[in-house]
Formats: structure tokens, sequence, C-alpha cells
């Protein structure tokens, strides 16, 4: 892997809880611009301390953390820049929703980038087809089911058009039939060019 290609890149990271847990320990690994990538552990193993320092929720204590070659910049501008490219999907869909209709909700990041009315309509309507929830835009969020939460929090960084899009569990929580939709959202938007990166512990997904 060239470093050209690398859109993420973890250098010896580490990362300590203040209770003196470890949440990263010599973390390194790099994330090709387009491709599709799965981490695996048990839960504790460190995969959402992973992603929080993906996206600068967190900072490392030790190594580095690179975007498109350069030093994650941690000033307010820097985070907003790469938080902007980085979207970052919690495993539960109520830590993330908190507007009261869907629209609002999705809406939320692109009026923060200071976007037109028209521009956020357009993201926000792209991105609720891209997730198959069109039909949706004006309900009240807390009238969703379990898995249409998941995909308003997928479609509100979609709206962000971000380059990477980073899951937590996508599939805790979901039926068979909610993951065949979400696999199908997700090949969706790979195939758009969008870089994946999610974790799980089902090994068979």
């Amino acid at each position: 892997m060239s470093l050209n290609d690398v859109l993420l890149q973890f250098e010896q990271v580490a990362y300590r809880y203040p209770d003196g847990s470890t949440g990263l320990d010599g973390c390194s690994l790099g994330i090709r611009a387009g491709s599709r990538n799965a981490l695996l552990g048990a839960n504790g193993a460190g995969k959402t301390t992973l992603f929080q320092h993906a996206n600068g929720l967190l900072q490392p204590q030790g190594g580095v953390v690179r975007y498109a070659g350069t030093p994650v910049d941690y000033s307010r501008a820097g985070l907003r820049r790469l938080r902007t490219d980085i979207g970052l999907v919690f495993q539960n869909p109520d830590r993330q929703l908190f507007s009261a209709s869907v629209r609002e909700d999705v809406s939320f990041g692109p009026l923060n980038l200071g976007l037109d009315t028209d521009t956020v309509r357009q993201r926000v309507d792209a991105a609720l087809d891209a997730v198959g929830l069109g039909h949706a835009a004006d309900k009240a969020v807390h009238n969703l089911s379990f898995g249409q939460k998941k995909r308003v929090c997928i479609a509100g960084v979609l709206a962000m058009e971000p380059k990477l899009l980073i899951l937590d569990e996508p599939m805790a929580g979901l039926d068979n039939a909610m993951r065949e939709e979400l696999l199908s959202v997700l090949n969706g938007l790979h195939a758009k060019g969008i870089t994946l990166l999610l974790a799980t512990h089902d090994i068979d997904f």
C-alpha cells in the first residue's frame, strides 16, 4: 500500500483511559481510499476507542493519526474539516439523534457548515434517498423503528458528503431483514466511492 493510497493512518497510537485501562496500545493500520473494511474484535477490544481517534473525539497519548498523509490538526477548525470528511455513526442511534423530525436531524450538520438553504435541502434529500428513507423526511424521529433510526444516523453523516464513513457495530440490534436492508445501503454507498470502515464481532457478517 503506497502512502498516496492511504486515506486514514494510525502509527503506533496509544491511549489509556483515566481509570488506567488501556484503550489502544501501539495500534498501527492504514485505510486505503475507496476500500471496504471490517474491524473485528470482542466487546472491549478497543474498536470504539479507535473510531473515536479516527475523527478526533479522542487525541492519542502516543503515536500519530494521519488523514490524507497529514497529522490530524486538533484545533477547532482542523477538527471541523476532519469531521466533514470522516463521518462516524455510533452503535446506539439514540446517542446521535436529537431533532424532532427526520429532515431536521439530517439537516443539522450541513447547516452548521454554513451552507445555503437550497444546498442543504438537496443534500438532505440525496442522503435520505441513499438510505431508502426519502418517504420519511417529515416523520417524527421517535416514531421510527430501531433500524430506521440507524439509517437516519447514516443519512445525517452522508449529508456532510464524507469521504470515509465509519460505523460502530451497525448490525447490532437489527433483525435479519433490517440487516439485509442496511447491507444493501452500504453496498450502494461503497459503489459511489465512499470508503467504509465498520466494527463488528459477527464474523459471519
